[in-house]
């Protein structure tokens, strides 16, 4: 079964350009997501199976920081990407959470989404 990485960026090409990176590494992409409000009525409605969320820090309608808590919550890998991202803030608030500043390297993004998919989360779902 292909994983699924939630995908919640505002800024089209860089959406594109991120869709493509993920379904290049044979991930689905769920997304993307251009709002708050947006990815917390599809976490609210659909409850999908996640591998990991890759998530912009400012949306259109305010920060990201509502879905990522009930990304958390649910135990999915968060990776932060964003041009307004304080990574050492980020990392205390999500321990575990990688974060990519923009811009990232495609390759760069590929390992950090490598190692969130297969980290503790997948380790511990194994174990059950």
């Amino acid at each position: 079964m292909t994983k699924t990485i939630l995908l919640v960026e505002d800024e089209f090409f860089v959406a594109l350009d991120l869709q493509s990176i993920i379904e290049d590494g044979g991930y689905q992409v769920d997304g993307p997501y251009v709002s708050v409000e947006d990815v917390l009525a599809h976490l609210d409605g659909d409850k999908p199976e996640l591998a990991c969320a890759i998530l912009d820090v400012r949306l259109r309608d305010g920060e990201v920081f509502p879905a990522a808590e009930r990304l958390r919550e649910a135990g999915v890998p968060l990776i932060f990407h964003s041009g307004h991202a304080d990574e050492q803030a980020l990392q205390s608030r999500y321990p575990g959470a990688a974060v990519c500043g923009k811009p990232c390297s495609p390759s760069l993004l590929r390992r950090t989404l490598s190692m969130a998919v297969s980290g503790p989360a997948e380790t511990d779902r194994a174990a059950e």
